[in-house]
């Protein structure tokens, strides 16, 4: 069926409510993703050596927009191309970075769960199941596209060994 047209939009309606409040949207997701999984705040380097989540870090705040943004482009190229599609260097990045922190599939539900919170919080009343599917499964496409990266460098890795 793909990626509908109304997905799409309520991806972009929210992301535009949800830019008006970054930095306090920001420490929320982190904060829910802190509440699921404690074990996560070693993974941010940002969160390490800190029992509190930092208010002003600058990395948590740009963390959280990529995350964000990436998201809501996700929705964007569904609706557009059927896939996601991350630009080749970006995806070898985020390949990359979350191989070497031994990011597994359960770390990957709990940043869409608190992700999916993170919208919740930012639209209130105006947040829909239709919403947070919307958000869900662009979501699920970007860390598809991430883990299938995550395997080629695991793999080209183990070639160079």
């Amino acid at each position: 069926m793909g990626f509908s047209e109304k997905q799409e939009a309520l991806v972009k309606e929210s992301w535009e409510v949800m830019k008006q409040d970054i930095p306090a949207l920001s420490l929320y997701l982190y904060a829910m993703i802190l509440e699921i999984a404690p074990e996560a705040r070693g993974l941010f380097s940002f969160l390490k050596d800190t029992n509190v989540i930092p208010q002003n870090n600058p990395k948590l705040k740009s963390h959280a927009v990529k995350v964000f943004k990436m998201v809501c482009e996700s929705a964007i190229q569904l609706r557009e191309k059927g896939e996601v599609v991350v630009s080749g260097s970006t995806l070898k990045y985020l390949g990359s970075v979350h191989l070497e922190k031994g990011i597994v599939d359960p770390q990957f539900e709990v940043v869409k769960e608190a992700l999916i919170r993170t919208v919740a919080k930012a639209m209130g009343e105006k947040c829909s199941e239709e919403m947070k599917s919307a958000w869900s499964e662009a979501y699920d496409e970007l860390a598809d596209a991430i883990k299938t990266e995550m395997k080629k460098e695991a793999a080209e890795t183990q070639t160079h060994i």
